[in-house]
């Protein structure tokens, strides 16, 4: 009975947090945003630096493009400040947007071709999407109590005419705004005493005259100068931060003959991201490390391509066009390669009996096979931002894939191949028949 008491009970909590979000969701604001206001909406809404958000979408995009459907998402359903609901809600007819609702159609077209392009071909994407959702969730769990509700903005009460009061001066113009007068009763002079002597001149705070019963007063004191701010004391987190990163460049540079092949490039950007990640974080609490996001973008630029384009290091010498033309099996290769380039394999001079396997693969550009008309082949293409042409099977986007076998126009004998072809970046891949 218990358990299933503790089961009842949490979820019950998960979706009173959920109901919870959805009523104070962020707002967009007008003032602090780089494109929609998206991430700066979560970090006004939470208490966090919007820098953290925005990093989190940007690394969030690295998997499969959740970021980019995410932040479409925010768009769509988080209102302004200004209006009454999300330009979602607006064209459901529950309110005033700013968003127009041809607008909003073309960003709800835009999050369906998001998740066509970005998670129908990618495993990465929907895991960047359920960690991006379980990470919200979390967020809204701890920090729900903080920051800026957002809260719908009120509709204008509607102001009932007051009708003029008695004893307005004559020759009114007809229509003119009427407003009321404050009734007040006229301050009641005490009796003069001896000791009471009223003055008989205006003092300075009143040249015209106006209000000789208050000319007894004290002369009001000048306003104070206001005091000037305290000096912002600047935060220590990114110097600290720089620090770490390069101390620990140091130790690995010396500890590179003794640590084997963990102890490379690859590896040591990634835990220097991973520092400089940290002290963005630790920074959002304490208002600094804005500026460590200048240097873990190129970072993590550089990571991702030395390990996803060129996993096996960069040559200056794999840059540029391959094209080759073997005649016999003995002068096919086993690898062609380029790390940026273009590379074409021409299989077309090959006898017509023999069997090979192949391989061409580029970091970023282009990759072409022609192969016999009547050879048996069995081929694999992808790429991964791109188009692929495999035997006249087509498929574009985020890393499309393809495997095919085809026995030519004469069917099954012959010459058999066998190709690879991958192009690791951005780029193109085509296998053809000459």
């Amino acid at each position: 009975m218990s358990g299933t008491s503790n089961q009842a009970h949490g979820a019950k909590g998960v979706e009173d947090t959920l109901k919870d979000f959805w009523a104070t969701r962020p707002r967009r604001p007008r003032q602090g945003r780089k494109v929609a206001g998206v991430a700066a909406a979560i970090g006004n809404r939470y208490g966090i630096d919007p820098v953290i958000a925005r990093v989190g979408f940007v690394v969030a995009t690295f998997y499969g493009g959740a970021g980019v459907v995410f932040y479409l998402l925010g768009w769509l359903f988080f209102a302004e400040v200004d209006d009454e609901v999300s330009p979602v809600e607006s064209v459901l007819g529950k309110g005033r947007s700013s968003s127009s609702t041809a607008f909003t159609i073309a960003l709800g077209i835009g999050v369906v071709v998001a998740f066509s392009a970005f998670l129908d071909h990618d495993f990465s994407g929907w895991l960047g999407v359920a960690v991006a959702a379980g990470l919200v969730y979390l967020l809204h769990r701890t920090r729900g109590h903080l920051g800026t509700p957002g809260t719908p903005v009120a509709a204008e009460q509607p102001t009932t005419a007051m009708p003029p009061t008695t004893g307005m001066p004559t020759g009114m113009p007809t229509g003119a705004p009427t407003m009321t007068m404050p009734t007040a009763s006229a301050p009641t002079q005490a009796a003069p005493t001896e000791s009471h002597v009223y003055p008989t001149e205006p003092p300075a705070w009143d040249p015209l005259g106006a209000a000789p019963f208050a000319w007894d007063l004290p002369e009001p004191s000048s306003t104070p100068e206001p005091e000037p701010p305290a000096p912002r004391k600047r935060s220590k987190v990114g110097a600290i931060t720089l620090a770490a990163a390069f101390l620990f460049v140091g130790a690995a540079v010396i500890v590179e003959p003794y640590g084997g092949a963990w102890v490379s490039v690859r590896h040591i950007l990634g835990v220097v991201l991973g520092i400089l990640g940290a002290g963005m974080v630790v920074g959002s609490f304490f208002r600094g490390g804005r500026g460590l996001i200048g240097l873990a973008m190129p970072v993590a630029a550089l990571g991702i391509a030395l390990t996803a384009l060129w996993p096996n290091g960069f040559s200056p010498d794999g840059v540029g066009d391959l094209t080759v033309r073997p005649l016999t099996i003995d002068q096919v290769n086993d690898t062609y390669d380029r790390d940026i380039g273009s590379i074409e394999v021409d299989l077309t001079g090959l006898p017509a009996t023999g069997e090979l396997h192949t391989r061409a693969e580029v970091g970023v550009g282009d990759v072409t096979v022609i192969v016999p008309r009547d050879a048996d082949v069995e081929v694999y293409c992808s790429v991964g931002v791109g188009d692929v042409d495999c035997l006249g099977e087509q498929q574009g986007g985020a890393s499309p894939e393809l495997s095919k076998t085809d026995l030519g126009a004469d069917g099954e004998g012959g010459l058999q191949i066998k190709v690879d072809a991958e192009v690791h970046g951005p780029g193109s891949v085509k296998v053809r028949r000459g």
